[in-house]
């Protein structure tokens, strides 16, 4: 090559890598100098100019592309005569090429392929490694084919993505099909595995140590993980031991990759000689697989392919078994915990077996049951599990056959599903399903992130048997979202929602007024029985000590002093941990002083150091108790009455010093009386003890009376059941009664839960109380059933929980009707028709409501009551002339869709159509009927308004007794029950709308059996021959005599035999008669109905006397040698589609034919088809490959000579689009 800068690599017949901008040179030589050679791009042919420049020099010729670009990276092809060699360019950047550029300068080698007329002797080549890649299934990086020279090394990398695998991918590599490298692993071979656990993906590497020609072959790398399997295919050239072979291994892609088996050294051309007195089937049968093509080229053998196919076949049949009748198939898969049950026949019923799994002796357990019935032996193995996975071997003396058992592990279902959950800020969620398996493996997303064991502990994943729980500790607003858990065989989707809640008082703190030495107690409660607080005086915080206790008992703080004294006065203040508020009250002290006065002092009521007459108002929860302390002074001592409005409470006169406690029956009130103290206590307070309480004391220097008001509060009582207004996509509207009792206190708002209707949690929708009484849940699941319910919340506290609403599932309405059209108007009726909508959702499709109103109108008028399942509709009654505008909706659960209308307003007025007469294709010939046939013609027309049809039969009206006539809108149907001769004729229909009429006729044929022939005689006699004749009958059964029976009976026996069927002439000649016997003769007439009934009978005996003198004829050679009358065509095809190869041929006798590939016969190939009709030849060829194309050749024979026609046949490979 002349020197072009940088040294271009020169091309071979393979794939070639190129640097991105240098120049490429492919050459080749021819055997003839004059032979025309075309170089060809993606199958157009190239044109020499400024990037591609083609030169030929004798019987050399070169394409030079310069300044190669990606672009340039694709398939090429020379040809020459009847050879095309195909060969790809790929374009690499700088980077990439030097390391590949090393190894190309010692892999140039010349190879020659031999073909008349101008065929491609050789080429100057270096193939590079075929680094296309096909990423899919596990593999993000498959190993690919490489080169490598003896004694070198050389590497294979597999790269596998694990983030969507729940289990660790397995690898093997085999060398052919069955050969695992896994045991062949040590000096010349070392397998390595590594992980990155960051990107989550495994490195699997070959490595191959020293390579010696022997290890040059096909190779295979399969990775699985679970129910996932993939696998890739690759080669290893080895050079510099032994001649460079291509694997073949049967593939179906190996006749494109078959050139190099085609090619020879020019240097080494002339020292290649054939051998055609060996026999090339018996060397094929004793060569190992790796020299077949070494055969194949040293013997010109064109045709490989197909004679490993018949030496596969006949290898088959010298191998056949004389133990075995019916051996193991090649493999068997069985679902894990199933039964399998493998079987053999052999040929001596008496034989002993053994069966191996892996080479071990499978002993007869529970598990493994052995049976023979006659000549099959069976094994059994029950409840399959993985171990079971293996391969299985059946002895039989010295022979053994083999099978691989496949253990198909079920895919692991959810049983029982997430539920969704609304907590609060901090508390510990558990998220927990189940699974249909033990031990099975699952994987949580949050998401669609997956959720791991992190060193904080966030996240803790629980096992318990078929149970999975995945655990939050103190849950945060950063984990609400989506949780998934998901097997190999479902997945499952709950929601979680964290709330911060504000903390709510129940009960606030109330100011005390106590006396010296008793007891204060200061009170709350909260919402959240985990909060804790602190209480402070004036400021300073509060110290538990001997006289001041301060306790927490779920939601109830409590602050009590023993012993008031005046220095524990002051303002009390309780501040909940971790809330910006607080709960304030104050104490007042009351200092009683009681002067003695020797006279006696009038009885006098102390409330709140209120005057003479104290009025207030005590309130009281529902269920607590109510207790009146009323402080009191007298001397003496003053006698208590306690009344409820008229009602009075007993009570009796104290005495000094003395207590009496008066209750009533049922003891839930008591009165107490201390000096200088009036208790009243009403244990458990209800509705009923609210009222006006008065408490009158006298003694004899006066008395004093004071009103108590005592309100009794409640929770409210639950609301009514709630109702579902609406539904949606993921929301519905839900309304409700408010409670009948707001229990004493408004009702300041309402709790909302859900839940699922399989499932048993109920998830809050609120927290903070809604005042209205018709809310909008959302956020729900499509089509996942749900139920509502409701809680009253007042100041006292929250209802119980009102009666669930009815189930409901949210949906969507479906989108709007498509296709709305009119499909036929009358004066008073439409026709409307339309298709379902687009989206259904998840509700079931309830019907269609159509509805109309005249134009300029919104008032919509239903067409029917209710709903319609079609979709094609009849408004009736409509007011004709006027112009009306027509819509429809699709119903469902979720209510109606938008409505579809029609483009415009239609006017009801019928539009007139032409009659017009559809005549089937059947009947636009005459219709042939046998006697008492039915005949049921039904003949399709148009035409608006209603036409009228009229029937006749040559011209006069049809007879009704004989012909029924029955007419609809759209067909009218001629029916005959019973058809006889005289209805044959020609029927004629009319259709008319007022002036306008369409007409249209049919012809009817009523055919019969034939009638007798008629004078039958004998016209000569002669030898053993005897020549008849006779007349057609002369009713023919109203169609043609196709043809005469005649037949013969000898007298004697009387047994008919048939001389002539179908015999078209009225004349004709029996032979073979017995001189002296006694004949009948018989024929019949014969139409396409059948025979006739009755035969014509002639009575004849034949006697000697007569002799027949043939006339004597000069036969006529019409002997012809074949000619084919019209060639066959050369053809280019795409491979996968069926093809083939048309001639015709003319010759006497008719010539034996052949057919040829690259003059090898393909008669017997199951690839190829022949068929012959009348001449024309034509040769199937069934999903030709790349392989298959090539020189066919037709060859006709016969006595007169022979004559031969060819052509070329190219496979194309299909187009792929990007």
């Amino acid at each position: 090559l002349p020197d072009q800068g940088p040294s271009p690599p020169i091309a071979q017949f393979g794939r070639v890598v190129a640097e991105e901008g240098a120049t490429v040179v492919f050459e080749t030589e021819t055997e003839k100098p004059d032979a025309k050679v075309r170089w060809q791009c993606n199958t157009k042919d190239l044109v020499s100019d400024d990037k591609y420049v083609i030169k030929a020099d004798g019987n050399k010729h070169s394409l030079t592309i310069q300044a190669v670009t990606k672009e340039d990276g694709t398939a090429y092809a020379v040809i020459a005569g009847g050879s095309k060699v195909k060969f790809d360019l790929k374009v690499k950047e700088k980077e990439v090429m030097e390391e590949v550029k090393l190894e190309l300068k010692e892999k140039v080698k010349e190879e020659v392929k031999e073909k008349k007329g101008g065929s491609l002797l050789g080429c100057r080549p270096v193939q590079a490694p075929d680094t296309k890649t096909d990423l899919t299934g596990l593999f993000t990086e498959k190993p690919q084919s490489g080169e490598v020279t003896v004694g070198e090394n050389i590497n294979f990398v597999a790269k596998v993505n694990a983030a969507s695998l729940l289990k660790k991918p397995t690898i093997k590599w085999f060398k052919g099909k069955w050969m695992d490298l896994a045991s062949k692993s040590g000096k010349n071979l070392q397998l390595k595995e590594l992980y990155d656990r960051n990107s989550k993906v495994y490195t699997f590497e070959m490595q191959i140590i020293e390579a010696k020609p022997s290890f040059a072959g096909a190779y295979r790398c399969e990775v699985s993980s679970r129910d996932k399997f993939d696998s890739c295919n690759f080669d290893l050239t080895v050079h510099g031991g032994c001649p460079l072979t291509h694997s073949m291994d049967g593939s179906e892609e190996a006749g494109e990759l078959d050139f190099s088996a085609l090619l020879k050294k020019s240097a080494s051309k002339s020292q290649v000689k054939s051998e055609p007195d060996e026999d090339v089937w018996e060397i094929l049968q004793k060569a190992k697989a790796s020299e077949y093509e070494k055969i194949a080229f040293q013997y010109g053998i064109t045709d490989l392919r197909g004679m490993l196919k018949r030496l596969k076949k006949m290898k088959k049949e010298e191998k056949k078994s004389e133990v075995f009748l019916k051996k193991l198939d090649p493999a068997y898969q069985v679902e894990k915990g199933h039964k399998m049950k493998l079987c053999i026949e052999v040929a001596n019923e008496d034989v002993d077996v053994k069966w191996l799994k892996n080479g071990q002796e499978i002993q007869s357990t529970g598990r493994y049951i052995f049976e023979s019935v006659g000549n099959k032996r069976y094994l059994t193995i029950n409840h399959c599990s993985l171990s079971d996975d293996a391969t299985y071997t059946c002895v039989v003396g010295d022979e053994k056959c083999t099978t691989e058992l496949f253990v198909k592990e079920p895919p692991v279902t959810i049983t029982s599903n997430l539920e969704d959950q609304m907590v609060m800020k901090g508390e510990r969620v558990e998220l927990e399903c189940e699974v249909s398996e033990e031990g099975a493996t699952v994987k949580w997303e949050k998401d669609g992130v997956e959720l791991t064991r992190d060193e904080s502990f966030k996240y803790r994943f629980k096992k318990d048997g078929r149970k999975h729980v995945l655990i939050i500790n103190e849950a945060t607003k950063e984990d609400c979202g989506h949780y998934t858990v998901k097997t190999n065989g479902g997945e499952s989707m709950a929601e979680l929602m964290v709330s911060e809640k504000e903390l709510e008082v129940y009960q606030n703190i109330a100011d005390l007024t106590v006396k010296a030495k008793d007891e204060a107690v200061f009170k709350c409660e909260v919402s959240d029985e985990t909060v804790k607080g602190i209480w402070y005086k004036n400021g300073v915080e509060v110290k538990a000590d001997a006289r001041t206790h301060i306790t927490h008992i779920g939601r109830i703080h409590k602050l009590t002093i023993d012993d008031v004294k005046p220095e524990d006065q002051g303002d009390y203040t309780f501040v909940p941990e971790g809330y910006a508020f607080n709960l304030s009250a104050k104490l007042n002290f009351l200092e009683v002083k009681i002067d003695y006065v020797p006279r006696q002092d009038p009885p006098k009521i102390h409330l709140d150091c209120m005057g003479h007459t104290a009025d207030s108002t005590i309130m009281v929860v529902a269920g607590n108790k109510l207790r009146l302390d009323v402080p009191i002074t007298g001397d003496p001592a003053p006698t208590v009455v306690w009344t409820k409005g008229e009602k009075r409470v007993p009570s009796s006169p104290i005495p000094t010093g003395r207590s009496q406690v008066m209750t009533e029956g049922d003891g839930r009130l008591h009165v107490e009386s201390t000096k200088g103290h009036c208790i009243f206590t009403i244990e458990g307070a209800d509705k009923q003890d609210e009222g006006l309480y008065s408490v009158i004391v006298r003694n004899p220097a006066g008395e004093d009376k004071a009103d108590i008001n005592v309100k009794v509060v409640d929770a409210p009582d639950p609301p009514s059941a709630p109702r579902i207004l609406s539904v949606g996509e993921d929301s519905c509207v839900v309304q409700w009664d408010p409670p009948k009792s707001d229990g004493g206190n408004p009702v300041i708002g309402y709790v909302l839960e859900r839940k699922k209707k399989k499932s048993y949690r109920w998830m809050r929708l609120n927290f903070d109380p809604y005042t209205d009484t018709t809310y909008e849940a959302k956020r729900m699941i499509e089509g996942v059933e749900y139920e509502m319910r409701v809680y009253a919340v007042n100041a006292i506290g929250m209802s119980r929980h009102s009666a669930a609403s009815q189930s409901f599932i949210p949906v969507a309405p479906t989108s709007e009707p498509v296709g709305l059209c009119v499909d036929d108007i009358s004066d008073t009726t439409i026709s409307l028709k339309w298709r379902t909508p687009e989206h259904l959702g998840s509700s079931e499709l309830d019907g269609y409501g159509v509805e109309y109103c005249k134009e300029g109108s919104d008032e919509w008028v239903p067409a029917f009551e209710g709903l319609t399942e079609r979709t094609s509709v009849i408004i009736r009654d409509l007011p004709t002339g006027e112009k009306m505008q027509f819509r429809v909706r699709a119903y469902n659960t979720a209510g109606p869709s938008a409505p579809t209308s029609l483009a415009q307003a239609v006017t009801i007025r019928e539009i007139m159509q032409k009659p017009k007469i559809w005549i089937p294709r059947n009947l636009r010939q005459t219709l042939t009927k046998k006697v008492e046939e039915t005949i049921n013609l039904v003949i399709p027309f148009q035409g608006k308004p209603r036409p009228v049809i009229t029937w006749s039969k040559d011209g006069e009206p049809l007879n009704p007794k004989q012909v029924s006539v029955r007419n609809s809108d759209t067909d009218t149907i001629l029916f005959i029950r019973k058809s006889e001769r005289k209805d044959s004729g020609k029927y004629e229909v009319k259709l008319q709308i007022e002036n306008v009429e369409d007409t249209a006729s049919i012809s009817i044929q009523i055919v019969d059996l034939p009638g007798s022939p008629e004078k039958l005689k004998i016209m000569d006699v002669w030898g053993f021959n005897v020549a008849l004749e006779w007349k057609p009958p002369k009713d023919n059964g109203n169609c043609e005599i196709t043809g005469y029976m005649v037949q013969k009976a000898d007298k004697k026996t009387m047994e008919w035999y048939t001389v002539y069927e179908l015999y078209r002439r009225t004349n004709c000649v029996v032979a073979d008669l017995i001189m002296g016997n006694e004949y009948i003769f018989r024929i019949y007439a014969v139409n396409m109905v059948g025979l006739s009934l009755e035969p014509s009978l002639h009575l004849f005996i034949c006697s000697s006397g007569f002799e027949y003198k043939p006339p004597t004829y000069k036969e006529h050679d019409f002997s012809e040698a074949p000619k084919f009358t019209h060639p066959l065509v050369s053809r280019s095809v795409i491979a996968g589609y069926n093809a083939t190869l048309s001639c015709s041929v003319r010759g006497i006798p008719k010539p034996k034919v052949t057919w040829y590939k690259n003059k090898m016969d393909i008669s017997n190939e199951a690839k190829y088809r022949m068929f012959s009709k009348l001449g024309i030849l034509t040769l199937e060829i069934r999903k030709p490959c790349l392989f298959d194309g090539g020189v066919y050749m037709c060859k006709a024979v016969n006595a007169s000579g022979e004559d031969v026609v060819e052509c070329k046949l190219e496979i194309r490979e299909p187009q792929t689009g990007k």
